[in-house]
């Protein structure tokens, strides 16, 4: 099978060929048909984050495609059915966190294109029970996004518990941003959004958002509270910590923050801000495979399509540099002959 393959943290990804996986009772295989690019993969190769990935690793946790062969012990799925392989690669479904219905946080969790080899290949083994079934009538381009930027944001959004009717920020409109504008107008929510790319927040208004502010000309914080008083809740997907402090700084009383991107500094909490007002912190890992499934239906029925481009697998490392460079609007989709 081809693949691109990260052999040394740091350095660019290689095409190669390597041996195509031998299926185990309990897994599937699946040919990947697209694969999504996330900014998690480059986090990944470069090892920017505390915990290393495991190599070398393919990368990528949006791989989509069709079954090809199952495990003895795999009756729940057949040759032919359209999946994905999201981020949660498996979780071992005993611990309490599992059986609770948390099982993101699993302690004993695999991770796709982290610690397991992922979707940037024509063929990804996957844990059988961990795959999740692609609606009829999208596209494996379409639906690729959904594995994760569509199903981290919108559990998210059911993390800050706004109901239909409040309003929402969203704090960074990229990859994952775009979706959650789209995710929180389909849940009833009034959207403002945040960027510091006036492109961006163009994109958001199409979607629908309320109110537009660019962060990096506007005093934040200061517009939101003047304007409709703090936000019931706030979305920050941004890898920086201005967008952290304008959100907390944004929240009315009562309200909560889910915290997505992953920026490298360390931030301290306005202990005494957050008590007064009894305002909520919380971090937001992806989605359960309920969360996913939940999350494309409402892809299937059209309330959410993400803004993505195509490109090829021997593309990917021109792909990060734009990546890095903050050069992409929506999300870039690998088709995968």
């Amino acid at each position: 099978m081809k693949v691109a393959i990260c052999e040394k943290l740091g350095e660019k990804l290689t095409i190669k060929e390597l041996p195509t996986p031998k299926v185990g009772d309990n897994d599937c295989l699946v040919k990947i048909k697209a694969s999504g690019v996330c900014h998690t993969d480059l986090h990944a190769v470069t090892g920017d984050w505390p915990i290393k990935p495991v190599l070398p690793l393919v990368p990528g946790h949006e791989g989509v495609g069709e079954v090809i062969e199952v495990g003895k012990n795999v009756d729940f799925l057949k040759v032919g059915d359209r999946v994905g392989v999201p981020w949660l690669y498996s979780a071992c479904g005993r611990c309490e966190w599992c059986v609770g219905g948390r099982e993101t946080i699993c302690p004993f969790a695999q991770y796709s294109g982290y610690t397991k080899n992922g979707g940037y290949a024509t063929h990804c083994l996957a844990d059988a029970k961990y795959v999740c079934k692609i609606p009829e009538n999208l596209s494996y381009e379409a639906a690729a996004p959904i594995f994760c930027a569509g199903v981290t944001t919108y559990k998210a959004l059911k993390q800050t518990k706004v109901i239909p009717g409040g309003w929402v920020g969203i704090f960074g409109i990229g990859g994952l941003g775009h979706l959650a504008v789209q995710y929180a107008i389909a849940m009833g929510m009034k959207v403002v959004v945040i960027d510091i790319d006036d492109k961006k927040l163009a994109l958001a208004k199409k979607y629908g958002a309320s109110l537009l502010i660019n962060g990096a000309k506007e005093p934040t914080s200061e517009i939101i509270n003047k304007k409709i008083g703090g936000l019931n809740g706030a979305v920050v997907t941004a890898v920086a910590k201005k967008p952290f402090l304008d959100a907390f700084n944004s929240i009315r009383n009562g309200g909560t923050m889910a915290c997505v991107g992953l920026p490298p500094e360390n931030m301290e909490v306005p202990i005494f801000d957050t008590v007064l007002k009894e305002i909520n912190i919380t971090g937001s890992l992806v989605g359960t495979r309920l969360d996913l499934q939940e999350a494309l239906d409402f892809a299937a029925i059209g309330k959410v399509a993400a803004e993505f481009s195509t490109a090829k697998l021997e593309d990917i490392n021109e792909i990060f540099d734009k990546m890095k460079a903050g050069e992409i609007t929506g999300r870039i989709v690998l088709k995968i002959d």
